[in-house]
């Protein structure tokens, strides 16, 4: 008698249904197409695939993985592995755009697979990746991945262009070098001038939409703490200090601080003479001596755009910049040759406060 009333309670809990397993499969994958997105990490984005069985398939779905987000798709240079790279490529063949950036940077940069990186590179620009056109475009500059003579300046404008009408800061701001030196392209001093406030305008509106968030989170309480919003000259970017602003420094792109991690940490050897471009949200590193060009102050300093070295100067070279008779006696001359070279870097940082 006791076995069979325990045989009813037990039927009794197996057939009553998960609330869970009554959701229909197309509303759980455009929620958690949602949450790949906005994923503030690759662990919030792991923890629903530990879930159960069922978020396990269903977050692997071609339709999630497309709409993984930069963030989702942050591995760090110490955890590279081939689970990783596996994933990246299932996030590609799901039509992942930020993938193909993601992974044709590390592939050419730190796998030193050249053309595999291009080539992805290239398929995240052909989809209007503007990352993915100014890193093209950093590449055709400098030849990066060739000698000195594959350099097509044209080509790097040409690709800067495009990655500026689509609203990326930094091809904003080489392009805006490049008019006004005459770099690659037909001088014009005047829209120069013009592409660099721009950057800045949209830095600062940047700026701006991130403080008005973080004060509405800050709602609830009743004394807000100065300190976390008066941005001090040693932790924030006085790129607009012109237009009396003192902006954080900009956001640096997942990839771009695995590449610093990459080779900084030594998982990644650098080749005997180069060097990583000294804009510490860069991570680019040299594929041949001398590709990058050096301050034509101190010579212990080299970018590989004019973007980065303008950056950088604002936000710390200009304080620690020193005069040039050292570099001169160790003989340096860590240029190409040629139009662009150490000789202009001077150039660029005098343009930029002179059109602010």
């Amino acid at each position: 008698m006791l076995q069979r009333k325990k045989q009813r309670i037990s039927r009794k809990f197996t057939d009553k249904s998960d609330l869970f397993d009554g959701l229909p499969e197309d509303l759980v994958i455009s929620i958690l197409s949602k949450l790949a997105y906005s994923a503030s990490s690759p662990s919030d984005f792991i923890n629903i695939l530990v879930t159960c069985k069922r978020l396990n398939r269903l977050a692997l779905h071609p339709l999630v993985l497309s709409k993984a987000g930069s963030k989702a798709l942050a591995v760090k240079a110490g955890n590279w592995c081939d689970s990783a790279h596996h994933f990246l490529k299932h996030c590609i063949n799901a039509g992942n755009v930020e993938a193909c950036y993601t992974l044709g940077m590390i592939q050419f940069y730190c796998l030193q697979n050249r053309g595999s990186g291009a080539s992805l590179l290239a398929k995240a620009a052909i989809k209007s990746h503007a990352p993915a056109l100014y890193s093209l475009g950093v590449i055709q500059f400098n030849g990066s991945g060739g000698s000195k003579n594959d350099k097509d300046l044209r080509a790097g404008v040409a690709l800067c262009a495009r990655a500026a009408f689509l609203g990326h800061v930094d091809a904003l701001r080489e392009l805006g070098h490049c008019l006004q030196d005459g770099y690659g392209v037909r001088q014009h001093i005047a829209e120069g001038r013009r592409l660099l406030i721009q950057a800045n305008a949209r830095e600062l509106a940047w700026s701006l939409n991130a403080l008005v968030k973080r004060k509405a989170q800050q709602q609830h309480q009743r004394r807000l703490n100065y300190q976390h919003y008066s941005f001090k000259a040693g932790s924030g970017c006085p790129l607009l200090s012109d237009f009396g602003c003192n902006v954080p420094a900009p956001e640096v792109h997942p990839v771009n601080v695995f590449l610093k991690e990459w080779f900084e940490s030594g998982r990644g050897a650098l080749g005997q003479g180069l060097r990583l471009c000294s804009h510490k949200g860069c991570g680019r590193p040299e594929t041949r001596a001398h590709e990058f060009r050096r301050c034509s102050v101190c010579g212990t300093v080299n970018y590989c755009s004019r973007g980065c070295q303008a950056l950088d100067w604002k936000l710390r070279h200009k304080a620690e910049c020193g005069p040039i008779e050292r570099w001169l006696e160790e003989g340096g001359n860590g240029n190409d040759g040629g139009h662009g070279g150490v000789g202009e870097m001077e150039e660029v940082v005098e343009a930029e406060h002179f059109a602010i």
